[in-house]
């Protein structure tokens, strides 16, 4: 069951957030109040979603996104600065929050027309690195394996990316928290005993990472897309030219909402603008291993920081 509270101020994704939920993923912010950049309000939208509800239970504008979820919840995300809750019945808090830090942040991103980026990024030596790829390709994985090595996290799952001068591309924290497999997890030698799991996936895992976790914007310096292959190796090519727009709007989270939204102009436009002042690599990851470690190593040689560490 979900237990509200109130005017609770978080931070995460560089914003004060106001949250009637309680979100035990992220840092509170300190702020009493004022200066709010983002209120998440349980409501009853259920009127107005019977009025606009689609086939596909999801519902797109230019300034507004609203979907639901069976036996969890009717979400509304609106202007960049709302997420509208309408929890079912002996809803799961877990499963809510779930959408709320992903599917819903992702698209109000998006709305504030900050960039945001499916996978894990990293802090080294001052600089970002993001790893994206698809659902299951071991992002999280390679980004712990690097955080072992000694190095920061600045977000799992949801990568915001926001151009500063020069159009320079910068990553903003997102929340101290990783999502590991019960796989990677005892090939760490890490208990799963010591960690909560995820609603509705017994076997991944939320990790928090708190003194592991890099609190200002870093400038992105390299994209990995990592890959699965049957091949018994792990290879690296770097990406050039057009497939790099192609990658990054394949990588894109929640990319099915920027035709509706009126975004695909300034998605070309934003990503168009930095792909070529980053260094961006496709790294293919052999099936019948573990080699998060192996890939941290051709990750670091790849910057030129192999034999680097922040122990």
């Amino acid at each position: 069951m979900l237990d509200t509270v109130s005017k609770t101020v978080y931070k995460a994704f560089g914003y004060h957030i106001q949250s009637d939920i309680p979100l035990p993923e992220l840092q509170l912010s300190g702020n009493d109040g004022t200066g709010v950049d983002i209120v998440i309000r349980t409501t009853d939208l259920t009127d107005e979603w019977s009025r606009l509800v689609s086939p596909q239970k999801l519902v797109v504008t230019e300034n507004r996104v609203m979907f639901e979820v069976a036996d969890t919840a009717i979400f509304s995300i609106h202007g960049g600065k709302t997420i509208d809750v309408t929890p079912k019945e002996g809803a799961s808090g877990d499963r809510i929050r779930l959408f709320i830090l992903g599917s819903c942040m992702g698209s109000l991103l998006l709305q504030r027309r900050i960039l945001p980026l499916h996978g894990s990024a990293v802090a080294i030596d001052g600089k970002a690195y993001a790893i994206i790829g698809s659902s299951g390709n071991g992002k999280s994985t390679l980004a712990s394996a690097l955080l072992q090595r000694g190095f920061q996290l600045l977000s799992d799952d949801v990568i915001a990316v926001t151009l500063g001068d020069d159009h320079v591309p910068y990553v903003i924290p997102a929340y101290p928290q990783q999502k590991l497999w019960q796989e990677s997890m005892h090939a760490f030698g890490m208990e799963t005993s010591e960690y909560r799991p995820l609603y509705d996936r017994e076997t991944k895992y939320a990790i928090p990472v708190r003194s592991q976790f890099a609190q200002e914007a870093l400038p992105l310096a390299g994209i990995f897309e990592l890959v699965k292959t049957e091949s018994g190796q792990a290879r690296l090519r770097g990406i050039e030219r057009l497939e790099r727009l192609q990658l990054l709007y394949r990588h894109t989270y929640r990319n099915f909402l920027l035709a509706d939204s009126g975004l695909m102009q300034w998605h070309l436009h934003t990503t168009a603008s930095f792909a070529g002042k980053v260094d961006i690599y496709q790294l293919s990851r052999p099936l019948q291993q573990f080699t998060a470690h192996q890939l941290s190593s051709i990750l670091l040689t790849a910057i030129g920081k192999e034999n680097t560490t922040n122990d």
